[in-house]
């Protein structure tokens, strides 16, 4: 018998892979932009980067959502949402009008990884491949 906790660990991941799920698809569209983007963050190789990038966020959401080494996959997501939040949201860094845009990604990513961690801390729950 599923409880609501198991329910609620579906929606739960359901809602966070969501975002990485659709951000790995938009980078495929989109591949030479993001490349230009991560060029001028300075990250080194920035082709590779964003193909890594994708790999994670878009087979590590789809990991993430069916509940399928979930905890690894949650685990990688977490890492790479803190560093993209210090690579490419250093809102600290900018004029005070021009820091709220970055602000709001710089903490959303951090929640993320945030709910991420939780996912690797407690598992996908049993709704999931992995039930646990």
């Amino acid at each position: 018998m599923t409880t609501n906790r198991d329910w609620a660990a579906l929606l739960g991941r359901i809602l966070l892979s969501a975002i990485f799920i659709q951000a790995g698809f938009a980078k495929i569209g989109g591949f030479a932009g993001n490349v230009a983007y991560a060029a001028g963050a300075g990250l080194p190789m920035p082709e590779a980067a964003v193909a890594l990038a994708i790999a994670i966020e878009l087979g590590g959401g789809l990991l993430v959502l069916a509940g399928y080494k979930a905890r690894l996959a949650a685990l990688a997501i977490a890492v790479f949402a803190l560093v993209a939040a210090l690579v490419f949201h250093r809102y600290w860094n900018l004029p005070a009008d021009k820091q709220m845009v970055d602000y709001l990604f710089f903490w959303k990513d951090l929640a993320l990884a945030g709910g991420m961690l939780m996912v690797f801390a407690f598992g996908p729950g049993r709704l999931s491949v992995d039930r646990g």
